[in-house]
This record gives C-alpha cells, structure tokens and sequence, in this order.
C-alpha cells in the first residue's frame, strides 16, 4: 500500500486478476447450471420414450431405458446435481473465500475498485461533478 493506505498499482492488478478470476469461475458456474438442466430434460424425455415403448410393446427397450441409462450418472455413476453441489462446495466456495480474504487484504473488502479507479479517472477526465 502507499503512504495514504491505498493499494499499489502492482496490488490492485494481482487483485483485479482474482476478481476477474471469481467471474469467470461465476461463469462456469452457470454453464455447469445449464449443463445440469440439459441433462435433466434429456433423461425426462427418455422417461417419456420408456413409457411409450413399452406402450407399443417394446419392453426390452423400454427396459433398458428403466435399468441403464434412467438411473446411470452423467459422469461415471454422479449424476449432475452431484457435480453442481461439490462445484459449489468446493472450487467455487474455496476460491471465493480467498478473492475475498485478498480483497480484505489490498483494499479494505471494496470490491471492483480498479474498476471505480477507472470509472473516476474517466469522468474526471470529462469533467463530470463528483
């Protein structure tokens, strides 16, 4: 920090990268969210397909829909909620906590600061009022 307690150019870049670091993480996170919806319509639509083959009379594909793929996980034998919650739980939640604890650190927990940084530079520079 300099001498009026406010984080070095070098400190607010390595913080600014963990910022951007928990958005891309939050973006991830969202593309797992969709993934997990994905999966969860595919395999209602194969419960769908059971119920109408075994209509037609073709219970061992029927059954095979039921024994195989209905209750196998997306990922060996996890299913995608699985793979939601320990994301949550583990990454998401460990990175967190250590983006804030840096935050903490460099800048008192003020979150986005090279962006208000940037924002002020650029509104001093076109003359806006504070």
């Amino acid at each position: 920090m300099d001498d009026e307690g406010e984080p070095s150019d070098a400190e607010l870049d390595a913080l600014h990268e963990c910022q951007l670091a928990i958005e891309y993480l939050n973006r991830a996170y969202g593309n797992l969210l969709a993934f997990h919806h994905g999966v969860g319509h595919a395999m209602d639509r194969f419960a769908v397909a059971e119920r109408e083959l075994r209509a037609l009379g073709y219970d061992t594909l029927a059954d095979e829909l039921r024994d195989e793929h209905l209750p196998a996980g997306a990922v060996d034998e996890v299913w995608t909620y699985e793979l939601v919650e320990a994301f949550q739980s583990g990454m998401l939640a460990a990175a967190t906590d250590f983006e804030r604890e840096v935050r903490d650190e460099l800048a008192d927990g003020t979150p986005h600061l090279h962006e208000r940084r940037q924002q002020a530079r650029w509104r001093e520079r076109a003359g806006w009022e504070e």
